[in-house]
């Protein structure tokens, strides 16, 4: 019976390891997702703005002659119906 007990007493004491390892993981893995997950803001964020310059590039050197004339086609209201 004494090898039963000594079996005993080394398990409870991988539990207690096992406890005590567990109850240290619990705020460093925490701390792991908080930080992956700024990791991934970070990188979704970095990622719009470079689309983005990258897509206001691609329209700048694809313009055509009529973009530099914004309002050519456009009629206003106010040219019609004056000095009469």
């Amino acid at each position: 019976m004494s090898v039963a007990a000594e079996v005993l007493s080394t398990h409870e004491e991988s539990l207690s390891e096992e406890q005590i390892e567990a109850e240290e993981q619990g705020p460093s893995s925490a701390l792991k997702v908080l930080g992956w997950l700024s990791v991934g803001v970070a990188v979704a964020a970095v990622g719009l703005y470079v689309g983005r310059e990258l897509r206001n590039r691609y329209k700048f050197n694809h313009r055509t002659p009529y973009d530099f004339y914004a309002n050519a086609g456009k009629r206003q209201a106010g040219e019609f119906g004056l000095g009469i």
